[in-house]
């Protein structure tokens, strides 16, 4: 007696077996799935490792990992900063509004309104939750706390409620903002007035042709770079970077080369610095005077004895041998304090050029120290006492006539000037001739210490 297979049988085993079928392709699918998410992650370790040598600037802005968010009242600093300093009713008065900003408070909101008009980075605008940002009169105090008490840019946080990085970011943008508006009027070439002003004032000290003092100093960088070391270490054995200055009797510098590495020296400093440039060229307006008969068609400094025997350099005498002599090393050595009395006041005036620059790239330095002249120059001019008798509208005597020069327009005409200002016959008649016109000019200006 056979077996009966049921009706549905053959369907059943159909079914079993795409059963089968589908699980074995299901698991097939799976390691297929595994295998191509290891190739993906292997590709994405990759791509991470490759990225990692070339690391992307994090563009300004958005959320930083780990940071913490203060609330430091930016609103409320400011106004206790206004009430403290621009009110109507201040709580510090105007002279300590000038102990504390170098300067007097017209100055200062006039230095103020012009960087704010001239970058949007100084206008106080909200951000995008609705909150007020800092004010231009915060980030410019930063800024010339920074540069007037040389402090660091975390200890402006407390009072003036700023962030570090705000800060330093606030002093780089002033600096640069400072140079781009006033250069061209408080860094200036002397003009054909200025040069009138400036010749009168030097005849009446004794020295008819004068222009000013020249010199350099050494402004420490702190954090030069170790490969650089080398190239900025000088005779201090640390790295600086050297200042050349040119100041009148005033105090007015009226030229500023900075950037040269401290290894050099003055003379080295001088080949490389623009300060003739505009005589060899023609544009100086020319001075013509003259000297125990002799006439000059070019204006001098005084300088320390390093300096080269050019014609437009007058140097004292180191041994001087006679009453003259003397006289002369004297009178040069009192006159050429004028640039020293500049450095001294130039640094207490701005306590980080005495103190060593902690900032890591040169350009900032350099925007920094010319930014620094700038407002000493404007400082200058705001509080200088001016002597009807030192107001000069035309020539101010017969033996000084400053006069516009002309252009040189040729290779021949330009190296012609370069030998004239480097010609040492003229240097030491020059200097000659001043010895007698001081002793029999001016006998009594420059009293001579009592002989021991």
């Amino acid at each position: 007696m056979g077996s009966r297979v049921p009706e549905n049988g053959p369907s059943r085993i159909a079914q079993r077996i795409a059963k089968l079928k589908a699980s074995r392709s299901r698991r097939r699918n799976q390691l297929l799935d595994d295998s191509s998410d290891d190739e993906a992650y292997d590709m994405v370790t990759a791509a991470c490792i490759v990225r990692s040598f070339f690391p992307e600037k994090r563009s300004h802005g958005g959320s930083v990992p780990g940071h913490a968010m203060i609330f430091r009242d930016r609103e409320g600093g400011h106004r206790r900063m206004y009430q403290d300093y621009l009110a109507p009713n201040p709580t510090y008065g105007h002279d300590l509004f000038r102990r504390r900003f170098r300067m007097s408070k017209t100055l200062f909101r006039r230095i103020m309104d012009a960087v704010e008009a001239h970058d949007n980075y100084f206008v106080q605008k909200r951000d995008a939750c609705g909150v007020l940002g800092l004010s231009c009169f915060q980030k410019v105090t930063a800024a010339l706390r920074m540069l007037t008490y040389g402090v660091s840019a975390d200890s402006t946080d407390e009072y003036i409620r700023i962030g570090e990085s705000t800060a330093l970011e606030s002093l780089r943008k002033f600096v640069a903002t400072i140079v781009e508006i006033f250069e061209a009027e408080y860094l200036r070439h002397p003009t054909e007035a200025d040069v009138a002003r400036l010749l009168a004032v030097n005849e009446k000290r004794g020295f008819p042709g004068m222009l000013g003092s020249i010199d350099c100093m050494h402004w420490e960088w702190k954090n030069c770079p170790m490969q650089s070391q080398g190239q900025y270490k000088g005779h201090a054995n640390r790295p600086t970077i050297i200042l050349e200055a040119v100041a009148s009797h005033d105090l007015w510098c009226w030229h500023a080369f900075y950037g040269m590495p401290g290894s050099h020296n003055d003379i080295n400093v001088l080949h490389r610095s623009p300060l003739f440039d505009n005589l060899t060229e023609g544009k100086a307006p020319e001075v013509n005077y003259t000297i125990n008969g002799h006439e000059y068609k070019m204006g001098y400094f005084l300088a320390d004895g390093i300096y080269p025997h050019w014609a437009t350099l007058v140097k004292t005498i180191s041994n001087p041998m006679g009453n003259k002599a003397k006289y002369f090393a004297r009178a040069q050595e009192a006159v050429r304090k004028d640039v020293e009395r500049f450095f001294g006041v130039f640094q207490s005036r701005f306590a980080i050029i005495a103190h060593p620059g902690r900032i890591w790239d040169r350009e900032t330095l350099a925007l920094i120290v010319r930014a620094c002249v700038i407002m000493h120059n404007m400082i200058v001019e705001d509080e200088r006492v001016l002597d009807p008798d030192e107001r000069f509208p035309d020539a101010p005597n017969d033996n000084v006539q400053p006069s516009h020069g002309t252009p040189t327009r040729t290779l021949a005409e330009f190296i012609e000037a370069s030998k004239k200002i480097r010609d040492k016959p003229t240097h030491f008649q020059l200097k000659e001739d001043l010895i007698e016109h001081l002793w029999n000019r001016h006998p009594d200006l420059y009293p001579m210490e009592p002989a021991s």
